[in-house]
């Protein structure tokens, strides 16, 4: 990898998984890293706490267009990653208007902003294989039709399109990941991996005995987000524009995460697991795994974390953090 050096980057949506591996990898290119942040009356920087005094962090918000543009005017960044986004698919059901606000419509505010301000900034947009949804056809790959089931997925799907539009009215170097889910010991709590790593954590703690799920034939194409994120920064090196799936091209069950995550805990996953109803989706997905050739054969780009490597880190990672936390922290069982 050629280093960036003296190059700067605005990442959005730093505080969260990518915005996290991202800054970390960037700064290991010689990147200076602006992060932006939301301005709330808490400030989540836990995932960035470690770095925070290598990065910029700065107050922007994706609602606010006027904030995007004096962001781009301060510093000039040469790249832009545009991560931050409403993007857990359960809640877009529940609050469809603000997921396309953030989503959707926040995706344009970017590259308004990057036009006016810094037009050749490059930029990247994080779609997602949500947007495949109702798959077309099996595996997907840049050319797949879009299907999406969820106000996520559609939201997503907005964004993705803006960036080809903008890209090829204003000849800007705006590229899409369509990135298939990715994982890592810093995935939010709502999400099934982590929730399923961090309940089987708390059962082998003796703090909780069952872990509640939905649909455990649900397949999706699992990957770590360290890996994705150095495919982000691939894009905005390559000579041309373009989009990318970014996959593993592989496909398991969330009961075999299940199996993955108990077993390393030393725990049999059927005397915990029970099925809920209410964690069923209104529109399920179909078969999402990933064709990541183009990604593979013109960015030299593959995966190196396995889905079992993972899953066990996870593990690991979540037995760690509540042996760490102090006495009665956690609930114990009535």
């Amino acid at each position: 990898m050629t280093a960036g050096a003296e190059k700067t980057a605005l990442i959005t949506g730093v505080t969260g998984q990518d915005g996290s591996y991202l800054a970390e990898f960037l700064l290991d290119q010689g990147y200076r890293v602006i992060g932006m942040m939301r301005r709330t009356s808490t400030e989540t920087v836990g995932r960035i706490a470690h770095l925070q005094d290598r990065i910029e962090l700065v107050h922007g918000d994706l609602l606010d267009q006027n904030s995007l543009i004096d962001l781009i005017q301060r510093f000039e960044p040469d790249e832009v990653y545009n991560l931050a986004a409403q993007s857990f698919v359960p809640t877009s059901w529940q609050q469809p208007v603000l997921t396309g606000e953030f989503t959707a419509l926040g995706v344009t505010r970017v590259l308004e902003a990057v036009r006016l301000a810094k037009p050749d900034a490059r930029v990247y947009q994080a779609s997602s294989s949500e947007m495949f949804g109702k798959v077309q056809e099996v595996p997907q790959n840049e050319n797949t039709p879009f299907y999406p089931r969820s106000p996520y997925g559609v939201s997503k799907l907005y964004g993705h399109w803006i960036t080809v539009n903008y890209r090829e009215s204003y000849d800007m170097f705006a590229v899409s990941g369509i990135l298939f889910n990715h994982e890592s010991p810093r995935r939010g709590l709502e999400f099934v991996t982590r929730k399923v790593t961090h309940h089987v954590a708390k059962i082998k703690a003796g703090l909780v005995t069952t872990l509640p799920l939905g649909n455990l034939e649900a397949q999706r194409d699992w990957g770590f987000a360290g890996d994705y994120v150095r495919a982000m920064w691939l894009m905005l090196q390559h000579d041309t524009p373009e989009d990318y799936v970014i996959a593993t091209g592989r496909t398991h069950t969330v009961q075999r995460l299940c199996e993955i995550a108990f077993e390393t805990a030393g725990l049999d996953w059927r005397e915990h697991v029970v099925i809920d109803e209410r964690f069923f989706r209104p529109a399920e997905v179909d078969l999402l795994i990933g064709d990541s050739e183009k990604a593979r054969s013109e960015l030299g780009w593959k995966p190196e974390v396995s889905f079992e490597q993972m899953i066990g880190a996870m593990v690991e990672a979540d037995v760690q953090m509540i042996r760490d936390q102090p006495k009665g922290f956690w609930p114990t069982i009535g």
